[in-house]
């Protein structure tokens, strides 16, 4: 996943339909010598039945708390869509643009509290890790970079078929990668994490080798290629980004059902167009292991 410069302003076009972080505020400097628990946090994001085509599906949201010994505070960051999951996956079609225009970032976001209530009642609350104040400020430190930098979020892995060591065209960029570097980055600097099995969901495409189509000036602009700016504006055409999550499903249906049909899939990933020559199974959505990471650096007490 490439690196930016910077974050764009946003554009006024892009209206969430939940005010992003509303009660966000700035990461705290920690006292050098306070302990931290590190908790891991995961929720449903919504579960659903879809006939016998994907059965039970475990889509969940990650997130990690902190809590400081000294004050006794307690603390959750995450990291998610500014204008919704739907805007990140879709773009809106507007009169008048030839190119799909994209309400599409992401971004961490911090807040005092972790509500126990919604992470326990049918997901996980457990304490992965203790780290030093030093540690928590060099990664709020971390956390800050990262977030400037790495501004686009994406809903699909795509990968070459279902096999383990399949591979990967391209990663996805969503909540859960934002915990897993947070984890690795603490264990680089020194945090050891406890032996509990850790699961992610991923939402995965599978494609032939993927083919470069070009950036939206060199499809969409005056000297661009017709034939395949209709065809793009074609495929994007039934969804809709301004979406509840309900109705994000419902189109993900439909482009399972355009993708199934036709074999084909246009992303959009770093600014660039790619066609992907799908395959079966064509989409799986995929709960599965990931271990916690082991650092680099000599342990802090756990």
């Amino acid at each position: 996943h490439r690196r930016f410069d910077y974050r764009p302003k946003t554009d006024p076009y892009c209206q969430a339909r939940y005010t992003f972080c509303p009660t966000g505020s700035a990461i705290p400097v920690m006292k050098e010598e306070d302990v931290i628990e590190v908790y891991r946090l995961q929720a449903p994001v919504w579960e659903f039945k879809y006939g016998d085509l994907l059965g039970h599906l475990k889509i969940m949201h990650d997130a990690v708390g902190f809590k400081s010994s000294l004050t006794g505070k307690n603390y959750t960051m995450e990291w998610y869509e500014l204008f919704q999951l739907g805007n990140c996956t879709f773009p809106h079609l507007r009169p008048g643009m030839d190119a799909p225009f994209w309400c599409n970032q992401g971004a961490a976001c911090f807040y005092e509290g972790i509500d126990d209530a919604h992470w326990k009642a049918n997901g996980t609350l457990v304490l992965v890790t203790t780290i030093s104040g030093t540690m928590f400020n060099e990664m709020a430190q971390w956390v800050k970079y990262d977030n400037e930098t790495g501004i686009y979020y994406e809903t699909w892995t795509v990968q070459a078929s279902p096999d383990k060591k399949s591979t990967v065209w391209f990663d996805s960029y969503e909540c859960s990668k934002f915990i897993l570097r947070t984890y690795q980055k603490l264990a680089d600097l020194g945090a050891v994490f406890k032996k509990i099995q850790t699961n992610y969901t991923s939402i995965i495409l599978f494609s032939g080798e993927p083919i470069y189509l070009g950036n939206e000036t060199s499809i969409f602009g005056p000297e661009g290629n017709k034939t395949l700016a209709a065809a793009i504006r074609d495929f994007y055409n039934p969804f809709k980004p301004h979406q509840s999550v309900r109705e994000f499903f419902v189109d993900l249906f439909k482009i399972i059902d355009r993708v199934i049909l036709n074999h084909q899939f246009y992303l959009f990933y770093n600014l660039e167009y790619w066609f992907l020559p799908m395959k079966s199974p064509y989409l799986k959505i995929i709960y599965e292991e990931v271990p916690l990471p082991v650092g680099s650096k000599a342990s802090f007490g756990v």
